[in-house]
């Protein structure tokens, strides 16, 4: 399996198929370094930088499926996984929730009911 793969052959297949195929890519990969450290050709260096990408791809479309996954797992329950969570900026994330900022305290309410904001009657010149 010399040619580059295509992300999209890989979308339909399922892990099991996925695992295999990467450890056929690093097998190869593997070969082909031994035969570069023997002597080869340099047309065995763009094969190898092929395979990585290869592989890289393969790993890509795993990841985005097991990541894919729990987030279909973890959609209503209570807690997230820190990394499925959304990344935003450290102040944004720590800023009071809406329901949080619009909560008003019983001493808050009672000052606001005995000392409500006075309405002054400004005269227009």
């Amino acid at each position: 399996s010399t040619t580059k793969i295509k992300t999209t052959q890989l979308w339909g297949k399922n892990k099991d198929d996925l695992k295999k195929q990467l450890l056929d890519l690093k097998t190869e990969l593997a070969q082909l370094r031994t035969q570069k450290v023997a002597g080869g050709a340099n047309s065995k260096l763009t094969k190898i930088h092929d395979l990585r990408k290869s592989i890289a791809r393969v790993l890509t479309v795993i990841n985005a499926t097991q990541r894919s996954q729990l987030r279909i797992f973890y959609k209503n329950k209570k807690y997230l996984p820190l990394d499925l969570r959304p990344k935003k900026t450290r102040a944004m994330r720590r800023r009071l929730t809406k329901h949080e900022d619009s909560i008003i305290s019983e001493k808050q309410k009672k000052r606001q009911m005995h000392f409500p904001q006075r309405k002054y009657a400004v005269k227009v010149c």
